[in-house]
């Protein structure tokens, strides 16, 4: 058993990392073997994200001053934080994919950059593209224009060396 003064760093540790994760989903697992939940903390690990099994009363404590705050309170039953500080959507895909394979998982509530988002807005997330696909959809829609300018630039000049060397060679210019 642990002591007071463990079970209050326990609850510190937490706080501290509630209040630098602003993506942070909440979930029940019910009849999970321990293989299901080391394979679930790998692939979230794998995804950026932590997870972690709390207790109901211990979460609400550590929320308390942080986003989390409403999202935490009055839980029932186990509960099970899965966090990050980076990009949610790798987290949220990584959750769904794996409560589709295991339906032992399932949601309670979410929160993205401090938003609260209901279980529907969770699985929305997860079909979204990840942050690293939009960052180069939109580098390629910046280069998009630029190259269309340069490629059309250059077809003036390439067209007017075709023109310029079909005259020479009928010979338009020796008058």
């Amino acid at each position: 058993m642990k002591s007071r003064s463990e079970k209050k760093k326990d609850l510190d540790a937490l706080k501290a990392e509630l209040e630098r994760s602003n993506n942070l989903i909440v979930s029940a697992f019910t009849g999970m073997t321990v293989t299901q939940d080391y394979e679930l903390r790998k692939q979230l690990r794998a995804a950026g994200g932590k997870y972690r099994v709390v207790k109901n009363t211990v979460a609400e404590l550590a929320a308390r001053g942080t986003a989390a705050e409403g999202l935490l309170k009055n839980l029932a039953g186990p509960t099970a934080l899965a966090y990050t500080d980076s990009d949610p959507v790798a987290l949220a895909k990584a959750l769904i994919a794996y409560a589709k394979a295991n339906p032992s998982l399932t949601f309670k509530a979410g929160m993205v950059e401090g938003r609260v988002i209901s279980i529907d807005e969770i699985s929305q997330l997860a079909a979204m593209p990840g942050k690293p696909q939009i960052i180069a959809k939109l580098l390629f829609l910046i280069q998009a224009p630029a190259q269309r300018l340069a490629t059309a630039i250059g077809a003036v000049s390439r067209d007017m060396a075709v023109v310029l060397n079909q005259a020479a060679k009928e010979k338009k210019f020796s008058e």
